[in-house]
């Protein structure tokens, strides 16, 4: 699994003109499942996420997680993580898990972080997204797992 995790202020996904989910001050998850991915895989990386340090302290030092600011995470499937453009000008997906594989996980990882006490709003599995990130910091991570 691999999972790019923004600091924001805010974030919304909209699919057809809806918003189908919002938060205000967390992160924003984008995630991609590959081959071989599995339910550990989705575990670890959401008691990694849970407990990720990205927030500023009294003394301006990223000493706290989402718990400790009351965080929530807003959570887009992205299959294009696994993209490869190493040739040619139009990227390959086949190291991405098929969507009936994909699916289930990307649904056990949303569970795993509400387990862990995050408030978990998503996107659309396999719907075309609008994604509004207002990204704090800026503070980006990519976690590989």
């Amino acid at each position: 699994m691999r999972a790019i995790v923004q600091r924001v202020s805010r974030a919304s996904v909209t699919v057809d003109d809806e918003v189908v989910g919002a938060i205000g001050r967390g992160v924003v998850i984008l995630l991609g499942v590959t081959h071989g991915d599995g339910p550990p895989q989705a575990d670890w990386l959401a008691n990694k996420i849970a407990g990720l340090r990205i927030f500023e302290d009294g003394e301006g030092k990223l000493n706290l997680g989402l718990l400790d600011v009351e965080g929530e995470a807003l959570l887009v499937s992205q299959f294009t993580l696994y993209a490869d453009t190493r040739k040619g000008r139009r990227p390959s997906f086949v190291d991405a898990a098929r969507p009936e594989d994909a699916e289930p996980l990307v649904q056990r990882f949303a569970v795993g972080l509400r387990q862990r006490g995050v408030p978990v709003e998503m996107g659309v599995f396999g719907a075309h997204m609008h994604v509004e990130i207002h990204n704090d910091g800026p503070v980006t991570l990519i976690l590989d797992r």
